[in-house]
C-alpha cells in the first residue's frame, strides 16, 4: 500500500513537470508563428531586410514576408497595397493577425493603413526603426516625388495622420531612433505616443538594417 501511494506522488511530481516545461515552449511557439511583413523605406526594397530576417530565422519565426511598394508614389496608394498585401498572407497563412516592421518611409505607410484604412483589427505588434512618423525636413531633397511631398513636415497627408490616434487597435507598438539618424530630421519625429519608444546611443538611418542588437530586440518585443 506504502509503495502505491510513492507511485501515485512520483506520477503525479512527474506530470506537473511535464505541464511545467512544455507550457512555455507551446506559448513561445504560438509567439513564433505570428506572420511577420517588412516594410522598406524610400528608394528601398525587400533586400534591405536581409539581416532581420536571419536574426528572426533565428529566433524561430518562419513566417517572414516583405512588401515591396512604389517609393516614388503616394504613401495613401502603398498603404491600400499594403492592406491588400496583409490581407494575402492572413488568407495564405490562417493567421487573424500580422506583425508589422517598417523602417523610414514604411512608417508612414503603415501608419495610414492602420489609422486610415482599419489595419489596427488585423496587426498584433508595429515596431517602426528610425520611422518618419512625423515626417523629415529631409524629404525637401526629393519634393519631385508625392511621397516626399507627404513626407515633409506640414504636409495635407500628416495633418489628416495628426487627428487620429497614433497607436490605435489593441496592437503594441514599440520605436527605434537615435539621434545620429542622420535622416529623419528632427530625429524625435520617429515616436508615436503610446508606444514604447527606445532611444538608442547612436545608430545611422541606414545602419539600423543591419543592426543585430536593435534586430534582436524587436524579434524579442514581437515575441512576448
Amino acid at each position: 500500500m506504502r509503495m502505491r501511494h510513492r507511485l501515485a506522488a512520483l506520477a503525479a511530481t512527474l506530470v506537473a513537470a511535464t505541464a511545467t516545461f512544455l507550457a512555455p515552449a507551446t506559448a513561445a511557439s504560438a509567439a513564433t508563428s505570428t506572420p511577420v511583413i517588412f516594410v522598406h523605406g524610400y528608394t528601398g526594397n525587400g533586400s534591405n531586410w536581409t539581416t532581420a530576417q536571419s536574426v528572426f530565422r533565428a529566433g524561430g519565426f518562419t513566417k517572414l514576408y516583405t512588401y515591396n511598394y512604389n517609393w516614388a508614389g503616394s504613401n495613401q496608394v502603398s498603404a491600400a497595397g499594403l492592406r491588400d498585401y496583409v490581407n494575402s498572407v492572413r488568407a495564405q497563412t490562417g493567421a487573424a493577425k500580422v506583425a508589422i516592421v517598417n523602417h523610414s518611409m514604411g512608417g508612414l505607410v503603415t501608419r495610414w493603413y492602420l489609422e486610415e484604412l482599419g489595419g489596427s483589427a488585423y496587426v498584433s505588434h508595429v515596431a517602426s526603426i528610425a520611422g518618419a512618423n512625423h515626417g523629415t525636413t529631409y524629404a525637401g531633397a526629393c519634393l519631385v516625388n508625392v511621397s516626399c511631398v507627404e513626407m515633409y513636415p506640414g504636409s495635407l497627408f500628416l495633418l489628416d495622420l495628426a487627428d487620429g490616434d497614433e497607436t490605435p487597435g489593441g496592437a503594441q507598438y514599440a520605436t527605434w531612433y537615435s539621434a545620429c539618424d542622420g535622416i529623419i530630421i528632427p530625429y524625435t519625429s520617429t515616436p508615436l505616443s503610446g508606444a514604447s519608444n527606445h532611444n538608442v546611443a547612436c545608430q545611422t538611418h541606414i545602419g539600423f538594417l543591419t543592426d543585430t542588437s536593435v534586430l534582436t530586440q524587436i524579434r524579442s518585443f514581437i515575441a512576448a
